[in-house]
């Protein structure tokens, strides 16, 4: 009990350096898919594509039959996405990290399944898988 009443400085560091640490972990929330399962949802045909990073990303490669809605832009956009809101939404990015915060804004405008594609469209591409321009 001593120790800690004298360290409580350094204990307070270390705890709060913790916490630091996790926070990215513990702030992405929602459902990530990996490239293989995204690959099933998509030969199922119960998903819509979503790619939320720029148009001139997007001209440079992306997923088959995806819809380009870039982030900034999704907010006034995802009225295009209106009738595929029965299907499963998965949100691509180039890392997929930016993708969170567009699957979010889907969820809240009633899409019931929404997904992140795991590690974005560099994930996709490592893994070999098609690419269309």
């Amino acid at each position: 009990m001593k120790f800690i009443l004298d360290h409580i400085f350094l204990i307070a560091i270390a705890a709060l350096s913790g916490g630091a640490l996790l926070f990215p972990a513990l702030a992405q929330r929602g459902k990530k898919a990996s490239p293989q399962a995204v690959t099933l949802l998509i030969n199922r045909g119960k998903a819509t594509i979503v790619d939320v990073r720029d148009a001139a990303a997007f001209a440079e490669g992306h997923l088959p039959d995806a819809k380009n809605i870039p982030a900034s832009e999704l907010d006034n956009r995802k009225g295009e996405l209106d009738k595929f809101k029965n299907r499963t939404a998965i949100v691509v990015c180039q890392k997929g990290a930016r993708a969170f915060g567009a699957a979010k804004k889907l969820e809240a405008a009633g899409f019931a399944d929404v997904v992140v594609l795991e590690g974005g469209i560099e994930a996709w591409k490592t893994q070999g898988l098609p690419i269309t321009k």
